[in-house]
């Protein structure tokens, strides 16, 4: 994926306040599907699709552990993301007019 469609993924990705809140949940310790799922009231597809997103965006990797699905977050995508966020309003870059 080029950087471009990189960061559009990304935003994508954060748009969402429930994928926020995925992310946020996942800040604090790696989890199970269900363990995740027992934080939402909408369905499994929904937190599916969601999850889908954010591994689309390489903002969370996934891992099997026997029939269960590890999610945690990806700290490198997370930073990176931080520092475009970073450029983006960083007004010492901004040019005076």
């Amino acid at each position: 994926m080029n950087e471009s469609n990189q960061q559009a993924s990304l935003f994508t990705a954060i748009a969402d306040v429930q994928r926020r809140k995925i992310l946020a949940i996942l800040k604090e310790q790696e989890l199970s599907v269900a363990d995740i799922k027992s934080h939402f009231d909408f369905s499994g597809a929904t937190l599916s699709h969601h999850l889908s997103i954010l591994k689309k965006a390489e903002l969370v990797r996934v891992r099997r552990q026997g029939q269960q699905r590890i999610y945690t977050l990806n700290l490198s995508v997370a930073e990176e993301l931080l520092l475009i966020m970073k450029q983006l309003f960083n007004r010492e870059n901004d040019e005076i007019e």
